[in-house]
Order: structure tokens, then sequence, then C-alpha cells
């Protein structure tokens, strides 16, 4: 008889392997080498086969075979009745308890076992559930040797699903002007405006899904995690349902989505310009200016602000949206300020910032923060002059001027990030300098303690310093953590891209994320990108 020994199950081809073969005169063994970088075997190996087999054995003769390797039968040990043995299997349970694996060991002379065998030697290693019994018929009447065999899966929980609020209005209304079969676009056709009534139902809670517990192949539950109830995003003048479940207008007017939260502004309308006769505006919603808005003037609105003429050199701020259906000309005093979204014909010689997108025609000269994307779409599609600063992306026609005007355009880092980064590393600043003006203060009250010519003024001098010193350090150690945390977001969010439809030209200085160039010829029709430190130049559909 021989008996074949290959190493461990699954290891290379490559290794070496050893045979015992029961002879008239004794029991040989016979040691092969690996081939090249294969796995050499090993005495252990050898030995602990022997004790199985319970053969009596001369130990130097192994140890000398294995040494060896030469492919030649060494005589081990004197002629004896050779053990058969059957086939085992070895189970392996994975840490998670979620996967149990066998691997059949070749019988020595003995027999394959049976599914019933397989099985009880399963349960008896503790894997009791999503036995993979057709599996085990197949083994064993076609047995795999050596090889792992995935025997049982468990079952996985499903965590439940969070509640979600469902909207009954458009929540992202699509701002886009309409644009003309002669490739104009007409900024007044905008339908942003979405009117409810008093008792309306604005949305609705949807219920969270409980979980569904799993099992491991011990057959032991595993607990899976509820879903989470949503909270409805309750603003200003909507109340809650007497269920608990929905969101209703509480009066006529438009509904808004800001900062998270539905609102129903009631809407404040001046039929005519803004001027000396109805002064400035402040309303705590929605503001639709007929006319124009003459220089000078401020309008603010908690909603949104909407303008169908033309606006000067003016202030206009809104929490919602500003749309302007003409277009502004500033005088390198008007201000934009939105905490959604700008959309106007035209803007000029102005200072316009909006925490959402900007749209327009035509932006020339002007101070622009945009935290999302700046789209000059429309005839023009211009984009000349001034400074620009956008989180995202820029899509112009047209970026910069022939005649080389200067046109400063930054994408890729949020500028209201960005000027929080460099507001904390002021506030460290001046907070470092008045924490050491407070301890200069309580070193010399400290002299003067220890001299005893400490006044009762001095004591509360010296009391009321120690105060800011603590309140100092605290307030540092929380300005540092938060400029830490600025400083990373700042690096996740250094990226963006300029799409250029027709010309960027030469005077445009480019900064994108960390990443700056000076545009030195005309590109066409391209996409500008950061790559590592630098910033190519690639087709439009980058």
């Amino acid at each position: 008889m021989r008996d074949v020994t290959k190493g461990s199950f699954n290891d290379s081809p490559n290794n070496g392997f050893f045979e015992i073969q029961y002879k008239e005169d004794g029991v040989y063994l016979t040691v092969h080498p690996p081939i090249g970088k294969g796995k050499a075997v090993e005495v252990n190996d050898v030995i602990s086969r022997l004790t199985q087999k319970k053969i009596v054995y001369d130990k130097e003769m192994v140890e000398l075979a294995v040494q060896r390797a030469s492919n030649v039968p060494v005589k081990i040990g004197e002629p004896q009745e050779e053990l058969k043995l059957d086939a085992t299997i070895d189970v392996n349970i994975s840490p998670d308890k979620m996967k149990a694996t066998m691997v059949i060991r070749p019988p020595d002379g003995g027999r394959m076992l049976t599914k019933d065998e397989m099985m009880e030697i399963l349960k008896n290693s503790g894997v009791r559930y999503g036995i993979n019994e057709s599996m085990l018929e197949n083994v064993s009447k076609y047995p795999v040797y050596n090889e792992i065999i995935v025997i049982a899966e468990g079952t996985p929980p499903i965590n439940g699903q969070n509640g979600k609020v469902e909207f009954h209005f458009d929540l992202k209304k699509e701002r886009k002007p309409t644009i003309l079969e002669d490739g104009r676009v007409d900024f007044r056709e905008l339908n942003l405006i979405e009117s409810v009534k008093k008792g309306q139902v604005l949305c609705t809670l949807v219920p969270p899904l409980p979980g569904t517990p799993g099992r491991t192949v011990e057959d032991i539950e595993v607990p899976a995690l509820d879903g989470k109830p949503a909270v409805l995003p309750k603003g200003k003048n909507v109340e809650i349902s007497e269920d608990g479940q929905s969101l209703i207008a509480g009066i006529d007017g438009q509904v808004n989505y800001i900062d998270g939260k539905v609102s129903v502004f009631a809407n404040y309308e001046v039929p005519a310009d803004v001027d000396n006769s109805t002064g400035n505006i402040s309303f705590v919603g929605n503001v639709i200016i007929r006319g124009n808005v003459l220089s000078g003037f401020t309008v603010e609105a908690g909603g949104s602000v909407e303008v169908m003429g033309v606006v000067e050199a003016a202030v206009i701020k809104a929490d919602g949206d500003i749309i302007l259906r003409r277009g502004m000309q500033g005088l390198g005093r008007g201000i934009l300020k939105s905490g959604g979204d700008i959309i106007a014909k035209y803007i000029e010689n102005s200072i316009i910032e909006a925490k959402g997108d900007i749209k327009a025609e035509a932006i020339m000269h002007s101070n622009v923060k945009c935290g999302n994307k700046l789209e000059l779409s429309g005839k023009k599609g211009l984009l000349i002059g001034g400074k620009c600063k956008v989180g995202k992306e820029i899509v112009a026609k047209v970026i910069g001027s022939y005649l080389a005007t200067h046109t400063d355009i930054e994408v890729g880092v949020d500028p209201q990030i960005k000027e929080r980064y460099k507001e904390l590393r002021d506030e460290i600043r001046k907070i470092e300098e008045d924490l050491v003006k407070a301890e200069q203060a309580i070193t010399i009250l400290k002299k003067l303690e220890a001299a005893g010519k400490l006044t009762p003024e001095k004591q509360e001098l010296m009391a009321r310093s120690i105060r800011t010193k603590i309140y100092y350090s605290n307030r540092l150690g929380e300005l540092k953590e938060e400029l830490i945390i600025t400083e990373q977001r700042l690096q996740k969010e250094a990226d963006g891209k300029i799409r250029v439809f027709d010309h960027i030209y030469p005077g445009t200085k480019v900064t994108i994320g960390t990443s700056m160039m000076y545009v030195k010829e005309d590109l066409q029709y391209c996409t500008l990108y950061r790559d590592g430190a630098d910033i190519r130049v690639g087709p439009i559909d980058k």
C-alpha cells in the first residue's frame, strides 16, 4: 500500500510531499523535494501522520529522510500491520459565526464518510443552521479532498429602513430660464413660484421599518437595528397635523425649503419701483417688486426676492432665492446676498454672494462668491473681469476678453468655508495675544502679592485676570479644534472644474483648490481641471 501525503490542504502544487509505503521487510518513507519556491516537507508533518497511523518508527531515520528529500524510499520501521483510516473532516467557523467551512481528509485504506456522518460531525462542531445538505450529499458520493468547502452560511440581519419625509411639492424646482429659438434666454419665464393654500398638506412622515434579525451557523439569533423615525422639518407659518404625521400650510403663500425647513411665506408686493415713496423694505416672507430697485435702497426678505425691473446700486438680501428678471447695474456699490440661488439676466459692477447656484447670461466686473455652481448661459454666456470664488463648477461660453481683461476665477473650495478658515486664524491670533496679556498681568499681580502690596482693587483685578485666562484658554482650544476640522474640509473639497464652450482669454487667472495657472493663450472649447498639483486643459466633456 502507498500513502501519499502532500503538505497541508490547498497548498501550492510546487510544495514538497511524502509517501508512506508498507512493504514485506518494513515501512518506507519517500520524501519529494519542493519545486522552485515551493514549501519543503517538515519533520512535524511526517511525525503527525505516522502517529495518526500508529506506525512504530525510527525518528532518526525519519529526520534523515526529510533532510535528504531525495525521492528515494528510506526504511523507517519494521514490518507491521497497516491501520486503515476512514476519511475525516476538519470544520472551521468564521469569527463572525456567519460561515462554516470544512475540509475532507482522504481515507487511508478506509472508507469515505456518509452524509449523515458528516452531518453529525458538523453538529458536534457547533454548526446547526444553514447547512448545505445538497453539498453534503454530493461530496459523500463524489468526494473532493483537501479543498475548503463552504458548507453552511448564516442569515445576516437586515437593518430596518429609516423613516423619511415625503414632500407634496416640488422640492427642487428646476431654476432654468426658457431658451428661445434664436438662442436668447427669457429670464422672465422661470415659473419658480409654487403657491399653496392654508390647510394644504405640504409633507408627510413615512414611518420607519423594523429590522429583520439574522441567525448564525450556530443557530443563534443576531439582532437587527430598527429604522429611526424621521422628524417633520417644521419652519415658519406651518402647522403639525393632529396625528403628528404631516405639515400643513398655516397661511396662503409660497412654500419654500430653506436650511432643511419647510416654511410658507406670505408675499409682499411692491407695485412699482423701490424708491423714496416706499423706502427700504424688510419683510419676513417673499418680496415681489414689479418695478426697479433704485440706487441707495435696501430690500431684505426672510424668503425670496423677485424683481421684475432693473436693480441699480442697491442692496438685496434674502434667506431664499434672488431672482432678477432683467439684471443689475451695481455701479460698484450694488450687493446681492442669497441663502439660496441667484438668477439674473446680467450683473455688472456688483458684489454677489449665494449659498447655492448663480445663473446669468453675463456677469461683468463683479465680485462673486458662489457655494455650488456658477453658470453663464444664453446667447452671450459671459464672465468678464472681477473675482469669482465658486464651490464646485464654473460653466460659461466666454471667460475674460480679447482685450486681456484681468479676470480672477477660483473654483473647488466653498467660499464660506474658506472665509471661516480665515476668520478662525484671525480670531486665534487675537486670543493668543490677549492670553499673553492676561498672563503678563497675572505675573505682575503675583509679584505685588508676594511683596504684600496687593490692594483690594488689585485683588479683584487678579481674580478677573485669572477668569479671563481660563476663558481664553478654553476658547482657544475650541477654535483650534474647529480650525483642524475646517482645514480637513478645505483639503477634502479642494477640487472642481471650469468648462468653457467658446473662449477663455489670456489675462485670466485660474485657481482650482491649491493649484494656480495664468491663461497665456486663447483656449477654446475645453475643460480646466486639477490633476495633482497642476491644472490641466482637457476636452469639454472631461
